[in-house]
């Protein structure tokens, strides 16, 4: 799997979890998620630091007082990227 490949399949989880609910319409919604969620990956960051930074970019960046199931996304994203095995990526 290649960096490109990384980052796509990031951006497709990102969007199935569409939680202001616009990625039917708008495909890099979350694109400014991506950066910051692999590079917090890349620092070993567990499934609660990812919790965290995503619950602060819904609440602070995308103004939900009620983001939409953190945890499970918080899941999501770090099996995703267990799965990857893909060093430096």
């Amino acid at each position: 799997m290649t960096a490109a490949d990384v980052y796509d399949d990031l951006r497709r989880l990102l969007n199935e979890w569409d939680p202001i609910g616009v990625a039917d319409s708008v495909d890099d919604e979350y694109g400014c998620m991506i950066g910051p969620v692999l590079d917090r990956l890349r620092g070993g960051a567990d499934r609660g630091q990812i919790r965290a930074f995503l619950h602060r970019e819904l609440t602070d960046h995308f103004g939900l007082s009620q983001p939409y199931d953190v945890d499970g996304m918080a899941y999501r994203v770090t099996a995703w990227w267990t799965s990857t095995r893909v060093p430096g990526a």
